[in-house]
C-alpha cells in the first residue's frame, strides 16, 4: 500500500472544501428551535401584540486576524427584514433642479421601476443644509432602520453623516440607480445582509434572520451566509474557528467548531511565513554585502589607475623681479628744502592793515 503525501496546497484546498460544507443542517435547526423557544419565553404580551421581532445574527470567529478590511455582501434566500422597516435613500443633485424637484424626479423613477420599499428620498444638497446640526443627524439616524445611497454620491456622505452612523452599523449601502433591473437590485440589498471584516480583531457578526421567521427559513439563511462568507474571505488555509447563532438578549449557541487537525496546517503556514521573512532578511543582507564589495573593488581600481598614470612634471613659474623701493623724502626734509616765497610789493601789504585800523577807530568814535 502506497501512502500518499499531501502538499500544503492540497491541504488548504481540502480545508476550504470542508469549510464550504461545514455547517450541519440538523445541528443548525436544533439551535434555531432552541433560540426561538427562548425568545418566546422572554417576550412580553405587549411585544406579541405589537408584532415586534428580534434580529438573529451569526457570530464568526476566525483563526487569524485578517490583514485588510473587507465588506462582504451576502444574498439571502428569505428576506430577513420585515416590511414595516423604514428605508431612506440618498440621491445626487440633478442639474438645474432644486432639492424638492430632484426628490419628485426620483420618486417618479422608483414608481416606474416598481420599487415600493423606500419610504423617503433625501438629495445630497438637502442633507448638507437641513441635516447639518448634530441633533438633526441623530434624529435622522433614529427615524430609519436602513440607509441606501446612490453610488455616485457614496464617497461624499461620510463627512456629512458623522461617526454615529458607522458606530451603529447603519452605513449607507450603494445602489446603481441607472441599472435596468433596479427593483430586483434594491430588493436583494434590502433583504440581504453584509459582513464587515476588520483587521482589528478575529470576530465579526452579520444579521441573518429575525424571530418572526420559521425554523426552516432561518436554517436556509444560515447555510447561505456561511457558504458566501467562506467563499469570499481573502484568507489562506483554514478560516473558521467557531460559528455561533445568537440574538440581542440570548446566549451564543455554537453551530460549528473546528477540529484540532487544523492546528498542524496553521503551524505549517506560520512556519512558512516566518521562513519567508527570514529568507527576505538574509537576501537583503547578502545584497548589502555584494554592494559593499563592489564599491570596495571600484575604489581599489581607481587607486591603481591613479598610480599607473604618468604624473606631469611641474614647471616653476617665474615671478617678476621686484622693483627697488624708492625712498620718499620725509616731511622735515621737504620743509627744509622748500624755498621761502619772495615778498613783493611790501608797501601795499603794509598799507592794507592801516586802512582797517582807521575804519575801526571811526567805529569806536
Amino acid at each position: 500500500m502506497r501512502m500518499r503525501s499531501f502538499g500544503t496546497r492540497e491541504v488548504d484546498s481540502m480545508a476550504e472544501k470542508k469549510e464550504a460544507t461545514l455547517v450541519d443542517r440538523s445541528q443548525v435547526k436544533k439551535a434555531v428551535q432552541a433560540l426561538q423557544a427562548f425568545l418566546k419565553s422572554k417576550s412580553s404580551p405587549e411585544s406579541l401584540f405589537l408584532d415586534e421581532t428580534q434580529p438573529i445574527s451569526l457570530l464568526f470567529t476566525l483563526w487569524k486576524i485578517p490583514k485588510e478590511t473587507q465588506n462582504i455582501r451576502i444574498p439571502l434566500p428569505h428576506g430577513q427584514r420585515p416590511d414595516t422597516e423604514e428605508v431612506c435613500l440618498f440621491t445626487r443633485d440633478e442639474p438645474k433642479m432644486t432639492p424638492e424637484q430632484t426628490q419628485r424626479f426620483y420618486k417618479k423613477l422608483l414608481e416606474e421601476r416598481g420599487v415600493k420599499n423606500i419610504s423617503e428620498i433625501i438629495p445630497y444638497k438637502a442633507l448638507k443644509t437641513e441635516y447639518k446640526p448634530y441633533e438633526a443627524k441623530r434624529r435622522l439616524l433614529g427615524n430609519f432602520d436602513m440607509f441606501l445611497s446612490d453610488q455616485r454620491v457614496r464617497r461624499l456622505l461620510p463627512s456629512h453623516l458623522g461617526k454615529h452612523f458607522y458606530e451603529r452599523k447603519k452605513t449607507p449601502l450603494c445602489v446603481n440607480l441607472q441599472s435596468k433591473h433596479l427593483a430586483r437590485d434594491i430588493q436583494r440589498i434590502i433583504q440581504g445582509t453584509s459582513l464587515t471584516v476588520t483587521n482589528k480583531g478575529c470576530c465579526c457578526m452579520a444579521r441573518v434572520a429575525h424571530s418572526g421567521m420559521t425554523a426552516d427559513e432561518v436554517t436556509e439563511n444560515v447555510e447561505a451566509a456561511v457558504q458566501t462568507v467562506v467563499a469570499k474571505l481573502r484568507m489562506k488555509g483554514p478560516i473558521m474557528k467557531v460559528i455561533h447563532l445568537k440574538s440581542q438578549t440570548s446566549v451564543a449557541l455554537p453551530i460549528y467548531t473546528s477540529d484540532l487537525s487544523h492546528l498542524s496546517v496553521l503551524d505549517s503556514t506560520n512556519s512558512k511565513e516566518a521562513s519567508g521573512k527570514k529568507k527576505g532578511k538574509k537576501n537583503k543582507a547578502e545584497d548589502e554585502k555584494q554592494e559593499e564589495t563592489k564599491t570596495e573593488l571600484k575604489k581599489k581600481k581607481n587607486k591603481e589607475g591613479e598610480e599607473e598614470e604618468d604624473i606631469p612634471q611641474l614647471v616653476p613659474i617665474e615671478t617678476p623681479s621686484k622693483k627697488p623701493k624708492v625712498e620718499k623724502p620725509s616731511r622735515k626734509k621737504q620743509m627744509q628744502k622748500a624755498p621761502r616765497p619772495v615778498m613783493k610789493n611790501v608797501s601795499k601789504v603794509q598799507s592794507k592793515p592801516a586802512k582797517k585800523t582807521g575804519k575801526m577807530e571811526q567805529k569806536t568814535l
